[in-house]
């Protein structure tokens, strides 16, 4: 839970940088919310999922997006979860590539958003 509320501080934080705060915040938010998950997937299906498929790893099976194996591995880091997603991402780390000339920043931080969030479903369909 608290990393779900970590994702709607950083959320609000983006929607009110970019001045898309109107009269209805609370319908922004979900807009901003929803649009930012749904970019995530597109992002994620198209550059992860040939080696993340529903959460798994093809490559190396102890280092999958399962949340578990995100939570180990995650004290590597002086971040929160979503920091460590975004600098894995970013970065690459052994044999996944780096993405940071490949994505925006704010492709990278959807689709760590979008992977945190399935990681904290269980990878379960919506």
């Amino acid at each position: 839970m608290a990393r779900l509320s970590g994702l709607i501080l950083t959320l609000l934080l983006i929607v009110g940088a970019t001045g898309l705060l109107s009269a209805a915040p609370a319908m922004a938010m979900y807009t901003m919310e929803s649009s930012a998950l749904e970019r995530g997937e597109q992002i994620f299906n198209s550059n992860c999922a040939a080696c993340h498929m529903g959460g798994g790893n093809v490559i190396r099976a102890n280092r999958t997006l399962k949340i578990s194996d995100l939570n180990d591995h995650v004290e590597a880091y002086s971040s929160s979860p979503l920091e460590a997603l975004e600098h894995e991402i970013e970065d690459g780390l052994n044999a996944m590539p780096s993405y940071a000339d490949k994505l925006s920043e704010e492709e990278i931080m959807a689709v760590a958003t979008y992977v945190e969030q399935r990681a904290e479903l269980g990878w379960s369909r919506r």
